[in-house]
This record gives structure tokens, C-alpha cells and sequence, in this order.
């Protein structure tokens, strides 16, 4: 691309501090807050469109193609490995922590689960998928819970009011459930690396593949946002509170740095091993279908 060329990309992100956080540096719009925001950093002539909708949105437009940067779950990417490639940079993985199922009984326990009503995120979540692994070891199915979709940010007022049993909460919700007096029944993070001795890869960026000869180039201006919003912490933060729902400043940051850290600089090799452990389960238990072409996955790393 020649100095005088601008090509314009859309980049499909959550609306949450995390995603909020990483691509700040690449934020050209009027914020929620009034202020006018623009690029941080060099985007080597590309424009970036930032498109803000819930996981299970994206999974679903994922599907299409439509948008040529998006996040997107790990447990979707074999749905769509045809159109999009993950990019080396930009993934949230639950180092010991991650995704839980919460409910306001005392003292519930897995097999417990077998009839109630559980609130999740979206069917081609990851948390969805590790719920159906953990189910599979606790002697359960799918088919044994009464499960039903429901936006992220409802899942807890739901499970508080009554209205499931029990949550499968992701985001900052992981962090602000005990606010409502909620427990835990099993935080599906801690025990994919407990049992797995690897992180759970929850989402990942992915890059469309007609972008060609790009793609790595693209991948760098992304990798470039991320290292800057870490450089630059606070005014980072400050942003994404522009999407932290029921969280001050010091909340905020705490839950950024679950999900913004060394694990989205870079997968690395034991990141990349637990994205193909992820789905090699899931093949294996017929939750998900197997890559095209192969049965490892294939990243993009940055020029």
C-alpha cells in the first residue's frame, strides 16, 4: 500500500473493557464519554472501523465473512477456519481462571444441573464448549440442562431474580457475580488448567484470508495497539471505562489485566498447544467440526 492509499477495515469487538483496552490506539470516533478519540499509533495507512456487538454476534456474522477483522470465539474459529486465519496477537486466555457457572443455591453440585435452567452466552462460546467438556466428566450432556441463550450482561440479574438456576457468566461478570450473593459452582478456567496443565483459550482475533499477501501487516498494526495500550495503561483504562459496566477505575483495570496481557502479545507455543487441545476435544466429543485441511491451526504473525 503506497502513502497515499487508505484502505478501510472493520474490526469486530465486545463491547467490554478488555477489547475496549487493546484496541484504544486504533479508536477513530466520538466516544460514549463525548470525547473526540483518534489514532495512537501508526496504521499504515489503514483505517479501522470499530464494530461493537455481544460474542455471539460476532460468532454469527463470522459466518458470512462479513467483516475482515473480528473477535470471535475459539470455539467457533472451526466453523469459519476457511474464510479467516487467527492472528498470533489479540487472544483472552483464562490462565487459571475463566469462564464460571454461578447460582444462588447453597452448596450445589454438578449433578444438580441435570434439569435446571441455565442461562448461557451463546451456543458457539467458548465457555459453552468447556461447560459441555465439564458436563461430559461430571457423567452430563447438553441435552441434560434446560439451556437457553441470554445477552452476557442479563445472565447474573437473571440467575439473582430467579429466572435460571444457574449462569454461565463471562466478562466482567466473573468479577462483579459476588456483588449480587452469588456462588460459584465451577469456574470452568481453573479447571481446564487444573486437569490440562494449559491455559483455556476463550477468544482470539482473526484476520479474513482474501486479505492475502496483508494479513501480516494488518497483524502488526494490531499487535502495535495492543503494546501501546500496555505502555500506556492508565489512559488506556480510562477509555475502556467507557464499557465497564458497574466498575470503577480500579476494577476495570484488575479485569483488564486477566484478559490483556503476555497471552495476547503472543500466544506462544503453549498458548497455541491449548487452542489445539481445546479443539481436538471438542472434535473428539462432537461438539465441534474438524479444521479444513488439517487438524492444526494455522495463525498469522505481524510483519
Amino acid at each position: 500500500m503506497t502513502s497515499t492509499e487508505t484502505q478501510t477495515l472493520r474490526i469486530g469487538h465486545s463491547p467490554d473493557p478488555d477489547d475496549a483496552f487493546m484496541w484504544y490506539p486504533l479508536a477513530n470516533f466520538v466516544g460514549p464519554d463525548g470525547q473526540r478519540y483518534t489514532p495512537k499509533i501508526d496504521t499504515r495507512g489503514y483505517e479501522f472501523v470499530h464494530v461493537l456487538e455481544d460474542i455471539q454476534s460476532l460468532n454469527v456474522r463470522s459466518e458470512k465473512a462479513e467483516l475482515e477483522i473480528t473477535a470471535i470465539s475459539i470455539h467457533q474459529f472451526p466453523y469459519v477456519a476457511k474464510d479467516y486465519a487467527l492472528t498470533s496477537c489479540g487472544s483472552s486466555m483464562g490462565d487459571g481462571y475463566g469462564p464460571m457457572i454461578v447460582h444462588k443455591r447453597k452448596a450445589m453440585k454438578p449433578a444438580d444441573l441435570k434439569g435446571a435452567r441455565l442461562a448461557i452466552p451463546g451456543e458457539r462460546t467458548t465457555a459453552w464448549l468447556s461447560t459441555q467438556l465439564w458436563l461430559a466428566e461430571h457423567g452430563l450432556s447438553k441435552d441434560d440442562v434446560r439451556f437457553e441463550n441470554v445477552m452476557f450482561d442479563q445472565i447474573i440479574e437473571k440467575v439473582t431474580d430467579g429466572t435460571y438456576d444457574a449462569g454461565l457468566i463471562i466478562h466482567e461478570g466473573q468479577i462483579t457475580y459476588q456483588n449480587q450473593g452469588l456462588d460459584v459452582l465451577v469456574d470452568l478456567g481453573k479447571w481446564w488448567t487444573d486437569s490440562r496443565g494449559l491455559p483455556l483459550p476463550l477468544g482470539g482475533n482473526c484476520i479474513r484470508r482474501d486479505l492475502g499477501e496483508a494479513m501480516p501487516e494488518v497483524c502488526r498494526v494490531l499487535l502495535d495497539s495492543i503494546e501501546y495500550a500496555l505502555e500506556h495503561r492508565e489512559e488506556a483504562v480510562n477509555f475502556a471505562l467507557n464499557w465497564a459496566r458497574d466498575m470503577g477505575s480500579e476494577l476495570a483495570d484488575r479485569f483488564v489485566g486477566m484478559y490483556v496481557n503476555q497471552w495476547t502479545l503472543d500466544y506462544g507455543d503453549r498458548g497455541r498447544a491449548a487452542v489445539n487441545q481445546l479443539l481436538k476435544e471438542g472434535v473428539a466429543a462432537g461438539i465441534v467440526p474438524a479444521l479444513p485441511g488439517g487438524s492444526v491451526v494455522d495463525f498469522v504473525d505481524p510483519a
